[in-house]
Protein backbone atom coordinates (compact mmCIF):
# COMPACT_ATOMS: atom_id res chain seq x y z
CA UNK A 1 0.00 0.00 0.00
CA UNK A 2 1.27 3.99 -0.30
CA UNK A 3 -0.12 7.37 -0.01
CA UNK A 4 3.05 8.87 -1.74
CA UNK A 5 5.66 8.41 1.11
CA UNK A 6 5.42 5.72 4.01
CA UNK A 7 8.28 3.49 4.71
CA UNK A 8 11.52 4.40 3.50
CA UNK A 9 13.33 1.97 1.03
CA UNK A 10 16.55 2.42 -0.86
CA UNK A 11 15.61 0.60 -4.28
CA UNK A 12 18.44 -0.84 -5.17
CA UNK A 13 18.88 -2.28 -1.14
CA UNK A 14 16.07 -4.29 -2.21
CA UNK A 15 18.18 -6.45 -4.37
CA UNK A 16 20.47 -7.33 -1.43
CA UNK A 17 17.29 -8.10 0.82
CA UNK A 18 15.92 -10.36 -1.99
CA UNK A 19 19.40 -12.33 -1.82
CA UNK A 20 20.29 -12.62 1.75
CA UNK A 21 21.72 -8.10 5.41
CA UNK A 22 40.09 10.83 25.62
CA UNK A 23 38.52 10.46 28.88
CA UNK A 24 34.99 8.41 29.28
CA UNK A 25 31.81 10.65 30.50
CA UNK A 26 30.19 9.10 33.51
CA UNK A 27 26.66 7.27 32.43
CA UNK A 28 23.93 7.11 33.89
CA UNK A 29 21.39 4.24 34.68
CA UNK A 30 18.94 5.40 33.84
CA UNK A 31 -10.15 6.71 28.67
CA UNK A 32 -13.14 8.27 26.17
CA UNK A 33 -16.64 6.60 25.95
CA UNK A 34 -16.40 4.21 23.35
CA UNK A 35 -18.47 5.72 19.69
CA UNK A 36 -20.37 4.28 17.09
CA UNK A 37 -17.58 2.38 15.08
CA UNK A 38 -19.02 2.08 12.04
CA UNK A 39 -18.52 5.75 10.81
CA UNK A 40 -16.11 7.72 11.30
CA UNK A 41 -16.00 10.49 13.45
CA UNK A 42 -17.96 13.68 11.55
CA UNK A 43 -15.12 15.97 11.62
CA UNK A 44 -12.59 13.69 9.64
CA UNK A 45 -15.20 12.60 6.90
CA UNK A 46 -15.29 13.81 3.88
CA UNK A 47 -12.35 14.82 1.02
CA UNK A 48 -8.92 16.48 2.18
CA UNK A 49 -6.40 17.76 0.11
CA UNK A 50 -2.64 17.48 1.44
CA UNK A 51 -0.44 20.23 1.52
CA UNK A 52 2.14 18.84 -0.32
CA UNK A 53 2.09 15.11 -1.16
CA UNK A 54 -0.08 15.53 -3.93
CA UNK A 55 -2.79 13.48 -2.60
CA UNK A 56 -6.47 14.05 -1.64
CA UNK A 57 -7.98 11.98 0.81
CA UNK A 58 -11.26 10.44 0.79
CA UNK A 59 -12.82 9.35 4.09
CA UNK A 60 -16.63 8.05 3.42
CA UNK A 61 -18.26 6.36 6.72
CA UNK A 62 -15.38 3.32 7.55
CA UNK A 63 -13.42 3.57 4.62
CA UNK A 64 -10.43 5.71 3.66
CA UNK A 65 -9.02 6.10 0.04
CA UNK A 66 -6.58 7.95 -1.71
CA UNK A 67 -5.83 9.99 -5.15
CA UNK A 68 -3.07 10.87 -6.51
CA UNK A 69 -2.59 14.00 -8.35
CA UNK A 70 -0.59 16.58 -10.23
CA UNK A 71 -2.00 19.81 -12.61
CA UNK A 72 -2.88 17.67 -15.57
CA UNK A 73 -3.51 13.84 -14.12
CA UNK A 74 -5.68 12.11 -10.99
CA UNK A 75 -5.47 8.49 -10.62
CA UNK A 76 -6.60 6.35 -7.74
CA UNK A 77 -4.10 6.02 -4.94
CA UNK A 78 -2.58 2.50 -3.77
CA UNK A 79 -3.90 3.16 0.07
CA UNK A 80 -7.27 2.05 0.70
CA UNK A 81 -7.93 1.82 4.75
CA UNK A 82 -10.35 0.87 6.62
CA UNK A 83 -11.67 2.38 10.16
CA UNK A 84 -10.45 0.58 13.23
CA UNK A 85 -12.00 0.86 16.65
CA UNK A 86 -13.64 4.15 18.30
CA UNK A 87 -12.85 7.76 18.08
CA UNK A 88 -9.72 8.69 20.61
CA UNK A 89 -8.78 11.50 22.36
CA UNK A 90 -9.54 14.82 20.08
CA UNK A 91 -11.81 13.26 17.68
CA UNK A 92 -8.61 11.10 16.51
CA UNK A 93 -9.62 8.58 14.16
CA UNK A 94 -7.54 5.01 13.54
CA UNK A 95 -7.62 3.29 10.10
CA UNK A 96 -5.80 -0.22 9.24
CA UNK A 97 -4.28 -0.47 5.83
CA UNK A 98 -7.51 -2.96 3.95
CA UNK A 99 -4.58 -4.97 2.29
CA UNK A 100 -2.93 -6.20 5.44
CA UNK A 101 -4.00 -6.28 8.63
CA UNK A 102 -0.59 -6.24 10.37
CA UNK A 103 0.56 -2.32 8.58
CA UNK A 104 0.95 0.21 10.79
CA UNK A 105 -1.91 2.29 11.88
CA UNK A 106 -2.89 5.35 9.42
CA UNK A 107 -4.61 8.12 12.01
CA UNK A 108 -6.48 11.35 11.10
CA UNK A 109 -6.88 13.87 13.82
CA UNK A 110 -9.08 17.29 13.78
CA UNK A 111 -6.91 20.58 14.22
CA UNK A 112 -7.83 21.38 17.74
CA UNK A 113 -9.16 24.91 16.57
CA UNK A 114 -12.68 23.00 15.48
CA UNK A 115 -13.12 24.61 12.71
CA UNK A 116 -13.46 21.57 10.67
CA UNK A 117 -11.26 22.61 8.09
CA UNK A 118 -8.23 20.59 8.70
CA UNK A 119 -7.31 17.49 10.03
CA UNK A 120 -3.86 15.69 10.70
CA UNK A 121 -2.40 12.80 8.72
CA UNK A 122 -0.22 10.42 10.31
CA UNK A 123 1.81 6.87 9.44
CA UNK A 124 2.57 4.51 12.54
CA UNK A 125 6.31 3.96 10.72
CA UNK A 126 6.84 7.26 9.46
CA UNK A 127 8.22 10.19 11.58
CA UNK A 128 6.27 13.32 11.48
CA UNK A 129 2.84 14.23 10.19
CA UNK A 130 0.93 15.76 7.15
CA UNK A 131 -1.77 18.68 7.15
CA UNK A 132 -4.58 18.25 5.43
CA UNK A 133 -7.53 20.93 4.05
CA UNK A 134 -11.25 20.04 3.86
CA UNK A 135 -12.14 20.61 -0.10
CA UNK A 136 -15.64 20.25 -1.20
CA UNK A 137 -14.69 18.14 -4.43
CA UNK A 138 -12.65 15.51 -6.18
CA UNK A 139 -11.00 17.92 -9.48
CA UNK A 140 -12.12 17.66 -12.79
CA UNK A 141 -9.55 15.34 -13.86
CA UNK A 142 -10.38 13.02 -11.05
CA UNK A 143 -13.89 12.24 -12.18
CA UNK A 144 -12.27 11.07 -16.10
CA UNK A 145 -10.79 7.99 -17.72
CA UNK A 146 -7.48 9.02 -17.74
CA UNK A 147 -5.35 8.68 -21.08
CA UNK A 148 -3.19 5.94 -21.64
CA UNK A 149 -0.78 7.20 -24.51
CA UNK A 150 2.42 7.48 -24.61
CA UNK A 151 1.91 11.81 -24.47
CA UNK A 152 -0.18 11.64 -21.42
CA UNK A 153 2.01 9.04 -19.85
CA UNK A 154 5.39 10.97 -20.27
CA UNK A 155 3.15 14.71 -18.90
CA UNK A 156 1.90 12.86 -16.00
CA UNK A 157 5.79 11.40 -15.00
CA UNK A 158 7.54 14.98 -15.88
CA UNK A 159 4.76 16.74 -14.33
CA UNK A 160 5.00 14.71 -10.79
CA UNK A 161 8.60 15.32 -11.16
CA UNK A 162 8.33 18.76 -11.44
CA UNK A 163 5.50 19.16 -8.71
CA UNK A 164 7.17 16.84 -5.82
CA UNK A 165 11.10 15.86 -6.76
CA UNK A 166 12.71 18.33 -4.26
CA UNK A 167 16.24 18.92 -5.34
CA UNK A 168 16.81 19.58 -9.00
CA UNK A 169 19.12 22.56 -7.80
CA UNK A 170 21.24 20.25 -5.90
CA UNK A 171 21.83 17.90 -8.79
CA UNK A 172 22.05 20.50 -11.21
CA UNK A 173 19.70 19.36 -13.23
CA UNK A 174 17.10 21.84 -15.38
CA UNK A 175 13.69 20.19 -15.56
CA UNK A 176 12.24 22.23 -17.99
CA UNK A 177 14.95 22.02 -20.42
CA UNK A 178 14.45 18.19 -20.08
CA UNK A 179 10.78 17.97 -20.93
CA UNK A 180 11.80 20.67 -23.63
CA UNK A 181 14.54 17.92 -25.29
CA UNK A 182 12.71 14.97 -24.84
CA UNK A 183 8.61 15.42 -25.23
CA UNK A 184 9.04 15.80 -29.03
CA UNK A 185 10.52 12.28 -29.06
CA UNK A 186 7.11 11.57 -27.85
CA UNK A 187 4.18 10.28 -30.43
CA UNK A 188 1.53 8.09 -30.68
CA UNK A 189 3.49 5.55 -32.14
CA UNK A 190 6.04 5.54 -29.30
CA UNK A 191 6.48 1.76 -28.04
CA UNK A 192 6.61 0.74 -24.55
CA UNK A 193 10.17 -0.56 -24.51
CA UNK A 194 11.34 3.47 -26.43
CA UNK A 195 9.35 5.39 -24.18
CA UNK A 196 10.93 3.41 -20.81
CA UNK A 197 14.38 4.62 -22.56
CA UNK A 198 12.90 8.15 -22.20
CA UNK A 199 11.88 7.94 -18.73
CA UNK A 200 15.03 6.41 -17.74
CA UNK A 201 17.00 8.71 -19.85
CA UNK A 202 15.32 11.52 -18.09
CA UNK A 203 16.19 11.06 -14.71
CA UNK A 204 19.10 8.67 -14.54
CA UNK A 205 21.25 12.05 -14.27
CA UNK A 206 19.69 12.92 -11.06
CA UNK A 207 21.78 9.71 -9.22
CA UNK A 208 19.18 9.35 -6.68
CA UNK A 209 19.15 5.83 -5.16
CA UNK A 210 15.00 7.07 -3.96
CA UNK A 211 14.24 7.27 -7.93
CA UNK A 212 12.14 4.26 -9.42
CA UNK A 213 10.58 3.40 -12.42
CA UNK A 214 8.93 -0.64 -12.73
CA UNK A 215 7.07 -1.29 -15.68
CA UNK A 216 6.46 -4.96 -15.23
CA UNK A 217 8.73 -7.79 -16.84
CA UNK A 218 12.53 -7.11 -16.61
CA UNK A 219 11.98 -3.37 -17.35
CA UNK A 220 12.67 -1.86 -13.76
CA UNK A 221 15.05 0.97 -13.62
CA UNK A 222 16.47 2.21 -9.97
CA UNK A 223 18.62 5.06 -9.77
CA UNK A 224 22.13 5.47 -7.55
CA UNK A 225 24.92 7.40 -6.91
CA UNK A 226 27.72 7.27 -9.59
CA UNK A 227 30.02 5.84 -7.69
CA UNK A 228 27.98 2.80 -5.72
CA UNK A 229 27.08 0.10 -7.84
CA UNK A 230 23.80 -2.42 -7.06
CA UNK A 231 24.90 -5.24 -4.52
CA UNK A 232 25.01 -8.37 -6.02
CA UNK A 233 24.32 -11.35 -4.42
CA UNK A 234 28.34 -12.16 -4.40
CA UNK A 235 28.88 -8.76 -3.17
CA UNK A 236 26.65 -9.56 0.02
CA UNK A 237 28.24 -12.47 0.82
CA UNK A 238 31.89 -11.06 1.05
CA UNK A 239 30.79 -8.04 2.93
CA UNK A 240 29.34 -10.07 5.64
CA UNK A 241 32.41 -12.81 5.53
CA UNK A 242 34.48 -9.92 6.17
CA UNK A 243 32.64 -8.02 8.14
CA UNK A 244 32.13 -11.14 10.61
CA UNK A 245 35.99 -12.12 10.26
CA UNK A 246 37.04 -8.43 11.58
CA UNK A 247 34.62 -8.38 14.28
CA UNK A 248 36.25 -12.19 15.13
CA UNK A 249 33.52 -12.81 18.09
CA UNK A 250 30.22 -14.49 17.58
CA UNK A 251 27.24 -12.05 16.88
CA UNK A 252 24.07 -13.05 18.74
CA UNK A 253 21.43 -12.31 16.09
CA UNK A 254 17.95 -10.69 15.73
CA UNK A 255 15.69 -9.57 13.37
CA UNK A 256 16.01 -12.29 10.62
CA UNK A 257 19.66 -11.54 11.14
CA UNK A 258 19.50 -7.84 10.39
CA UNK A 259 20.36 -6.94 14.01
CA UNK A 260 23.95 -8.55 15.32
CA UNK A 261 25.68 -7.94 18.69
CA UNK A 262 29.07 -8.99 20.06
CA UNK A 263 30.77 -8.05 22.90
CA UNK A 264 34.86 -6.97 21.83
CA UNK A 265 37.70 -6.42 24.54
CA UNK A 266 38.00 -3.69 26.84
CA UNK A 267 34.21 -3.59 27.35
CA UNK A 268 33.41 -2.19 23.74
CA UNK A 269 30.31 -3.21 22.62
CA UNK A 270 29.71 -3.84 18.36
CA UNK A 271 25.91 -3.18 16.94
CA UNK A 272 25.47 -4.20 13.49
CA UNK A 273 22.29 -2.95 11.96
CA UNK A 274 21.61 -3.68 8.16
CA UNK A 275 18.41 -2.68 7.52
CA UNK A 276 15.48 -0.94 9.43
CA UNK A 277 12.77 -2.80 8.53
CA UNK A 278 11.28 -6.75 7.56
CA UNK A 279 12.93 -7.51 11.12
CA UNK A 280 9.38 -10.01 10.92
CA UNK A 281 9.48 -11.12 7.04
CA UNK A 282 6.19 -8.90 7.14
CA UNK A 283 4.56 -5.60 6.29
CA UNK A 284 4.57 -5.39 9.84
CA UNK A 285 5.81 -2.43 11.59
CA UNK A 286 4.25 -3.26 14.97
CA UNK A 287 6.25 -6.19 14.86
CA UNK A 288 9.15 -4.80 12.94
CA UNK A 289 8.90 -2.28 16.76
CA UNK A 290 8.64 -5.22 19.19
CA UNK A 291 11.57 -7.25 17.83
CA UNK A 292 14.09 -4.23 17.68
CA UNK A 293 12.91 -3.40 20.77
CA UNK A 294 13.35 -7.62 22.27
CA UNK A 295 16.99 -7.02 20.59
CA UNK A 296 18.24 -3.52 22.52
CA UNK A 297 16.54 -5.05 25.76
CA UNK A 298 19.31 -8.03 25.45
CA UNK A 299 22.03 -5.36 24.24
CA UNK A 300 21.03 -2.06 26.32
CA UNK A 301 21.05 -4.44 29.66
CA UNK A 302 21.56 -2.46 32.72
CA UNK A 303 25.00 -4.44 33.18
CA UNK A 304 26.21 -3.13 30.38
CA UNK A 305 25.01 0.52 30.63
CA UNK A 306 25.62 0.91 34.47
CA UNK A 307 28.20 0.19 36.84
CA UNK A 308 31.64 -1.35 36.72
CA UNK A 309 31.42 -3.86 34.08
CA UNK A 310 29.69 -1.33 31.55
CA UNK A 311 30.18 -0.55 28.30
CA UNK A 312 33.18 1.56 27.54
CA UNK A 313 32.05 2.26 24.14
CA UNK A 314 30.35 0.91 21.39
CA UNK A 315 30.29 0.44 17.88
CA UNK A 316 27.50 0.96 15.52
CA UNK A 317 28.13 -0.70 12.11
CA UNK A 318 25.68 1.13 9.33
CA UNK A 319 27.77 0.57 6.78
CA UNK A 320 25.44 -1.94 5.10
CA UNK A 321 22.28 -0.25 6.09
CA UNK A 322 19.56 -0.15 3.45
CA UNK A 323 16.97 1.67 5.14
CA UNK A 324 13.51 1.08 6.07
CA UNK A 325 11.44 3.14 8.88
CA UNK A 326 12.45 6.28 10.33
CA UNK A 327 10.61 6.01 14.05
CA UNK A 328 12.82 2.69 14.10
CA UNK A 329 16.06 4.67 13.76
CA UNK A 330 14.67 6.91 16.20
CA UNK A 331 13.84 4.24 18.70
CA UNK A 332 17.22 2.91 18.41
CA UNK A 333 18.32 6.73 19.29
CA UNK A 334 16.22 6.77 21.92
CA UNK A 335 18.04 4.45 23.81
CA UNK A 336 21.29 6.21 23.18
CA UNK A 337 20.37 9.24 25.37
CA UNK A 338 19.20 10.59 28.82
CA UNK A 339 17.94 13.85 27.41
CA UNK A 340 15.04 14.90 24.71
CA UNK A 341 16.38 16.78 21.16
CA UNK A 342 15.71 17.52 17.91
CA UNK A 343 17.13 14.99 15.97
CA UNK A 344 16.68 16.87 12.80
CA UNK A 345 13.72 18.97 10.71
CA UNK A 346 12.03 17.54 7.88
CA UNK A 347 9.88 19.57 5.23
CA UNK A 348 8.20 18.13 1.46
CA UNK A 349 7.42 19.85 -1.80
CA UNK A 350 4.45 22.49 -1.52
CA UNK A 351 3.20 21.54 -5.21
CA UNK A 352 0.82 24.75 -4.66
CA UNK A 353 0.97 27.17 -8.11
CA UNK A 354 4.22 29.44 -8.12
CA UNK A 355 7.97 29.28 -7.40
CA UNK A 356 9.62 26.21 -5.99
CA UNK A 357 8.31 25.98 -2.26
CA UNK A 358 8.38 24.03 0.67
CA UNK A 359 5.92 23.24 3.56
CA UNK A 360 7.10 24.39 6.72
CA UNK A 361 10.06 22.74 8.61
CA UNK A 362 9.01 20.50 10.83
CA UNK A 363 11.01 19.11 13.63
CA UNK A 364 11.64 15.62 14.90
CA UNK A 365 12.44 14.55 17.99
CA UNK A 366 14.52 11.78 19.89
CA UNK A 367 13.11 11.20 23.60
CA UNK A 368 15.07 9.27 25.97
CA UNK A 369 13.41 5.34 26.86
CA UNK A 370 11.43 5.60 30.13
CA UNK A 371 11.59 2.60 32.16
CA UNK A 372 14.55 0.76 30.11
CA UNK A 373 18.55 1.03 30.28
CA UNK A 374 19.57 3.68 28.04
CA UNK A 375 23.73 3.94 26.89
CA UNK A 376 25.27 7.10 27.29
CA UNK A 377 29.01 6.89 26.70
CA UNK A 378 31.34 7.02 23.83
CA UNK A 379 29.73 5.87 20.49
CA UNK A 380 31.84 5.16 16.66
CA UNK A 381 29.42 5.10 13.52
CA UNK A 382 30.62 3.27 10.96
CA UNK A 383 29.16 4.31 7.27
CA UNK A 384 29.76 4.12 3.83
CA UNK A 385 28.01 4.45 0.64
CA UNK A 386 25.46 1.90 1.17
CA UNK A 387 24.10 3.74 3.92
CA UNK A 388 21.02 4.50 2.83
CA UNK A 389 17.73 6.41 3.90
CA UNK A 390 16.69 5.38 7.34
CA UNK A 391 20.18 4.11 7.88
CA UNK A 392 21.25 7.91 6.75
CA UNK A 393 18.45 9.85 8.94
CA UNK A 394 19.69 7.40 12.12
CA UNK A 395 23.42 8.95 11.61
CA UNK A 396 21.56 12.02 11.58
CA UNK A 397 19.38 11.66 14.94
CA UNK A 398 22.82 10.58 16.25
CA UNK A 399 24.66 14.30 15.15
CA UNK A 400 22.91 15.80 18.08
CA UNK A 401 23.81 14.01 21.00
CA UNK A 402 25.97 14.63 23.53
CA UNK A 403 28.65 13.14 23.47
CA UNK A 404 28.30 13.18 19.48
CA UNK A 405 29.83 9.72 17.94
CA UNK A 406 32.49 10.01 15.77
CA UNK A 407 31.70 9.13 12.30
CA UNK A 408 34.14 6.72 10.52
CA UNK A 409 34.18 5.33 6.92
CA UNK A 410 33.17 7.00 4.00
CA UNK A 411 29.75 9.19 2.84
CA UNK A 412 26.67 8.16 3.11
CA UNK A 413 24.46 7.68 -0.25
CA UNK A 414 22.95 11.11 0.06
CA UNK A 415 19.32 9.63 -0.27
CA UNK A 416 17.53 10.29 3.28
CA UNK A 417 13.56 11.36 2.10
CA UNK A 418 10.71 9.09 1.90
CA UNK A 419 9.94 7.86 -1.19
CA UNK A 420 6.76 8.62 -3.27
CA UNK A 421 5.26 5.86 -5.07
CA UNK A 422 2.86 6.62 -7.68
CA UNK A 423 1.39 4.75 -10.61
CA UNK A 424 1.20 6.09 -14.07
CA UNK A 425 -1.68 6.51 -16.41
CA UNK A 426 -0.76 3.20 -17.96
CA UNK A 427 -0.19 1.27 -15.16
CA UNK A 428 3.79 2.09 -14.57
CA UNK A 429 5.18 3.25 -11.34
CA UNK A 430 6.95 5.43 -10.43
CA UNK A 431 9.13 6.19 -7.32
CA UNK A 432 10.97 9.81 -6.18
CA UNK A 433 11.94 11.63 -3.35
CA UNK A 434 9.93 14.60 -2.12
CA UNK A 435 11.13 15.97 0.99
CA UNK A 436 14.77 17.48 3.00
CA UNK A 437 16.24 16.36 5.89
CA UNK A 438 17.62 19.40 7.51
CA UNK A 439 20.86 19.36 10.32
CA UNK A 440 20.68 21.76 12.88
CA UNK A 441 22.31 24.26 11.05
CA UNK A 442 19.81 23.80 8.06
CA UNK A 443 22.09 21.54 6.03
CA UNK A 444 20.70 19.31 3.57
CA UNK A 445 22.79 15.62 2.92
CA UNK A 446 20.60 15.05 -0.64
CA UNK A 447 22.84 13.53 -3.19
CA UNK A 448 26.57 14.00 -1.52
CA UNK A 449 25.33 12.46 1.81
CA UNK A 450 26.49 12.48 5.24
CA UNK A 451 30.43 12.88 5.53
CA UNK A 452 32.30 10.97 8.01
CA UNK A 453 34.67 12.81 10.85
CA UNK A 454 37.04 10.08 9.75
CA UNK A 455 37.63 9.11 6.69
CA UNK A 456 39.08 5.41 5.54
CA UNK A 457 38.11 2.82 2.54
CA UNK A 458 35.02 0.81 3.08
CA UNK A 459 34.50 -2.11 1.60
CA UNK A 460 37.10 -1.70 -1.33
CA UNK A 461 38.19 -4.79 -3.52
CA UNK A 462 42.03 -3.60 -1.84
CA UNK A 463 40.09 -3.96 1.61
CA UNK A 464 38.63 -7.31 0.75
CA UNK A 465 41.87 -8.62 -0.67
CA UNK A 466 44.22 -7.42 1.95
CA UNK A 467 41.53 -8.57 4.64
CA UNK A 468 41.59 -5.05 6.14
CA UNK A 469 38.36 -3.59 8.16
CA UNK A 470 40.23 0.15 8.48
CA UNK A 471 36.95 1.23 9.47
CA UNK A 472 36.56 -0.93 12.69
CA UNK A 473 39.69 -0.36 13.21
CA UNK A 474 40.12 2.33 13.41
CA UNK A 475 37.13 2.98 15.45
CA UNK A 476 38.57 0.60 18.06
CA UNK A 477 41.98 2.07 18.00
CA UNK A 478 39.61 6.01 19.01
CA UNK A 479 37.53 4.26 21.38
CA UNK A 480 40.29 1.75 23.21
Amino acid sequence: MHLTVRRRRAPFRAVALALAAAALPAMTCATPAPRDAAAAHPSVRGLWRSTGYGTVVSVDGRHLRTYETTRVSCLPGGLEADRSGPSRAGGAVDFTPADSEEAGRITLTPNADGAGDAVTLRFEDDAGSRTLRRVHELPDRCRRKPARDPRSVFDAFWQTYAENYPSFAAKGVDWTAVRDRYRPAVTADTTDAELFGILEDMIEPLHDAHTAIVAGGNRRFTGRRADTETPTSATVRKIDKATAASVGAPQRRWGRGAIGYADLPHRIGYLRITRFSGFTGKDDYPGDRAELDRALDAVLTRARTCGPDALRALVIDLRFNGGGSDPLGLRLASRLTTRAYTAYTKRARDNTPGAQRFTPAQPIGVSPRSGRPVYTGPIALLTGRLTVSAGETFVQALMNRTPAPVRIGENTQGALSDTMDRVLPNGWSVTLPNEKYLASDGAAFDGTGIAPTVRVPVFTEAEFAAGRDSALTRALRLLG
